[in-house]
């Protein structure tokens, strides 16, 4: 098997084919482009969450059946933090005083 470690990736690359090696694959790039977008407007405020986001893909875990769980999961947290990042701080509204420009 160790002869055939430079087809991994390849055309010849006969178990790249399944719909578990598609899904890794399409997995990687949505975090690529994830954090493309994210980090340039990473601040403070939203550091935790970002961090939080940037550390999903540890959780997966497994083969299979285990995977698919564990990546519904992930999508599940993935979706959760967003919305909180989309979220507008009720208590940046709240401090402001009447007048004052919002950060």
């Amino acid at each position: 098997m160790a002869k055939f470690k430079n087809l991994r990736g390849g055309t010849f690359d006969i178990f790249g084919y399944s719909p578990e090696r598609k899904m890794e694959r399409q997995l990687i790039a949505d975090y690529e482009k994830l954090m493309a977008d994210l980090i340039p407007g990473m601040d403070k405020k939203n550091r935790a969450t970002i961090t939080a986001l940037a550390s999903l893909p540890a959780k997966v875990r497994g083969y299979g059946p285990v995977k698919e769980v564990s990546v519904d999961k992930m999508e599940a947290d993935k979706a959760d933090l967003l919305k909180g990042l989309k979220a507008p701080s009720a208590n940046s509204t709240k401090n402001q005083s009447v007048g004052e420009p919002a950060e």
